[in-house]
């Protein structure tokens, strides 16, 4: 695997001379891909040098140790940091999701339960964004539609992350949230204090960085205007602002109603659009290269449970990684790392496993 490391460590200057130009900055999204790649690469050159040295200062102890009993005694230290060195390096060498380090859209959907969903969906809205909040994200509501009890039926939010590192990007982190979240627990609604089972769907779309990334030929686009609507589908609108975009070719459908302006709404919605056509891309690819991307969770038929959020018991479980904790009441407030790094975790082990065994 350290065979790659030459040709990466050359790639690393070629982007630190290409950011050295000026000329980059003036492409935004280019600067920003260009700027990913060398925060990816850095870490691994890091990562190199230290193992490179630690190998210095070992075949060095040794050396001196035939004449110095003293350098004997340093020599089981640097063979455990050698090889927590070697470990380090071996992970970064995995190949990256090339798509860490972007931006997402997430869509939070009510399922099964009906208003009890609907107030499941907006408990896991404010969840991701105490989340995000904690890790120092951005966020913006694109859309809702609310219930009639103050939840949401649907709603989409757009989540920015200000690193260049692809390891702190939000795809990165919240890939492995999509699929049916499942909540245990007494609702609302319920009067006899009986315990019911509900469950909300999660979508996450890597964002496009730019409109120039992917180009959508018009033509391929049917636009319809309507008239915004709210709970219990009276209008809250004079003007039709809302706007429903169609790609005809793959039949997805964004619609947007959240803004006052026709063309705030036809914006929000390209994003959206954009966004879920990337992912598209890149479930044809995944599909195509299947027995090499196997391993990611996120590759997982999105009707899958992937959660179960226990309320009398206070436990979240998570069914992909076996990852369970009695503190539901901090998760609902946002404690989400564990999860998510032990869904990372688990992927990584499984990347790991597949180029140990040259699958």
């Amino acid at each position: 695997m350290f065979d790659s490391v030459a040709g990466l460590l050359a790639e690393h200057e070629d982007l630190q001379q290409q950011l050295a130009d000026p000329a980059l900055h003036a492409d935004a999204a280019r600067a920003k891909r260009v700027n990913r790649r060398y925060a990816e690469l850095s870490q691994i050159v890091a990562a190199h040098a230290a193992w490179t040295q630690l190998g210095d200062d070992l075949a060095a102890a040794r050396e001196l140790a035939a004449e110095d009993s003293a350098f004997a005694e340093e020599i089981p230290g640097l063979e455990e940091q050698l090889a927590a060195a070697e470990e380090k390096l071996r992970r970064l060498l995995i190949p990256r999701d090339p798509d860490d380090g972007r931006d997402v859209i997430m869509e939070i959907k009510a399922g099964e339960g009906g208003e009890e969903s609907a107030l499941f969906a907006a408990d896991l809205l404010r969840m991701y964004l105490h989340y995000a909040e904690s890790k120092g994200w951005k966020t913006e509501l694109l859309e809702r539609t609310e219930s009639d009890l103050g939840g949401y039926k649907d709603v989409q939010v757009a989540i920015k992350s200000n690193s260049s590192d692809p390891a702190q990007g939000v795809w990165a982190n919240l890939k492995y949230e999509g699929g049916v979240h499942r909540v245990q627990r007494v609702p609302a609604t319920e009067s006899q204090g009986r315990i019911h089972t509900s469950a909300a769907g999660v979508l996450v779309f890597p964002e496009v960085d730019a409109p120039e990334e992917l180009e959508i030929n018009q033509n391929d686009l049917k636009i319809d205007v309507f008239r915004s609507s709210g709970p219990g589908g009276q209008s809250v609108n004079t003007t039709d602002s809302a706007v429903r975009i169609t790609h005809v070719p793959t039949g997805i459908v964004v619609s947007m109603q959240n803004e006052k302006s026709q063309l705030q709404n036809r914006e929000a919605a390209m994003r959206v659009l954009r966004a879920r056509l990337l992912a598209a891309q890149q479930e044809a690819l995944d599909a195509e290269a299947s027995a090499a991307r196997k391993s990611q969770i996120r590759t997982v038929d999105r009707s899958e449970r992937i959660r179960t959020y226990n309320f009398p018991e206070n436990r979240i479980a998570d069914h992909r990684t076996g990852y369970k904790a009695y503190n539901l009441d901090q998760v609902m407030d946002g404690a989400l790392e564990p999860i998510v790094q032990s869904a990372i975790q688990a992927d990584e082990e499984a990347r790991l496993a597949a180029v140990g065994s040259g699958s």
